[in-house]
């Protein structure tokens, strides 16, 4: 029995449509979530007809997973530059600098995160209880170095993380509440949580 041979790569023009697709998918997701969004509009957002977004991805819920698992991706990043070599307090301020940049950047994204969250994570589960704790666990373990050490002052290192993605995090999912109660809507906002929140973590965590 024959093997099949090595699939060939994508065309630029297949590359295109698949982009358009997640483009496209991430705006109707974000304003309307799973069960509010349909095929047709993913496909109407994308100019492409139905059957042929269906040659891309055979169902809403692919279309999801791809989206989200290209989300934490980007938004681990951040952590994983978190270096054990450096000092505690610009590495805890470097990330939160990033979190909040990722905030301003990327609202769709952490809006689409938080409600599959919401929803108990029934996409991405696999992601959060494998990858994803394995990073934080990683990262948890240069903390706990770092109190032993005397760099920086006792802490729950999860329990930190846990903080700083809420803090960091609340400036996207929450914009629409954040620019109401400040009465402006500039990007300085951002800028300000970042001194902030870098300020308020230094203090905090300085031994």
């Amino acid at each position: 029995m024959s093997r099949p041979g090595p699939q060939k790569p994508p065309s630029r023009i297949q590359r295109e449509k698949r982009t358009a697709i997640l483009e496209a998918a991430l705006e109707v997701f974000s304003t309307h979530g799973f069960h509010g969004t349909t095929l047709d509009q993913i496909s109407a957002g994308a100019g492409l007809s139905k059957p042929n977004l269906l040659y891309y991805f055979p169902s809403k819920e692919d279309v999801h997973r791809v989206l989200l698992e290209q989300l934490l991706d980007t938004w681990l990043d951040p952590l994983r530059r978190l270096d054990p070599a450096g000092d505690p307090a610009r590495e805890i301020s470097a990330y939160i600098e990033r979190k909040i940049g990722m905030a301003r950047d990327y609202p769709r994204e952490s809006r689409l995160f938080a409600v599959e969250i919401l929803r108990g994570a029934r996409h991405v589960g696999d992601i959060l209880s494998g990858p994803l704790k394995d990073l934080v666990d990683e990262k948890a373990e240069v903390i706990r170095g770092w109190t032993a050490a005397g760099r920086m002052a006792p802490v729950d290192p999860h329990h930190l993380l846990f903080s700083i993605w809420a803090a960091t995090q609340h400036y996207a999912d929450f914009d629409t509440q954040v620019r109401a109660v400040l009465g402006r809507d500039d990007p300085q906002r951002f800028s300000d949580a970042a001194q902030f929140l870098t300020g308020l973590y230094s203090r905090a965590l300085t031994p």
